[in-house]
């Protein structure tokens, strides 16, 4: 690997850039979430997706087996009858968990802040109140 390789391995501008599918999973729908739920400790899939209203067992599960692929999240499967399976952060998943769980806590503290502003605009945009018809 010469110099001009290395730089793109590592610059997730560059367009060639293994980071730019990390990029991808990290910051997809659900993936936030998900690794924000996990915090706290080992969760099992039903527990995860209580927690998170709205997720499909099929979107967990798909998530899910990319974050373990990608090393952010360990699946345990305990010997019982029925297999009880576990999901819990990874020392490398509980890095970026941390700015994930930020990021809720955030959101959670701003919302009404964002709505606020929302509001504001569409107010300024449509300042008669009247319907916005779609072309």
């Amino acid at each position: 690997m010469d110099e001009s390789d290395a730089r793109w391995i590592s610059d997730t501008f560059h367009s060639e850039c293994p980071g730019r599918e990390v990029m991808e999973h990290v910051t997809g729908r659900w993936v936030p979430m998900i690794l924000a739920a996990l915090t706290p400790g080992p969760m099992r899939f039903f527990e995860v997706r209580r927690r998170i209203e709205g997720i499909s067992e099929k979107m967990l599960s798909a998530k899910l087996r990319i974050l373990v692929r990608d090393g952010l999240v360990e699946r345990t499967v305990e010997p019982t009858t029925p297999p009880q399976v576990s999901y819990e952060l990874t020392e490398l998943g509980q890095g970026l968990s941390r700015p994930f769980a930020q990021l809720v806590r955030w959101i959670s503290a701003h919302t009404p802040e964002v709505v606020a502003a929302q509001q504001r605009y569409d107010d300024s945009v449509n300042p008669a109140g009247q319907a916005i018809l779609s072309p």
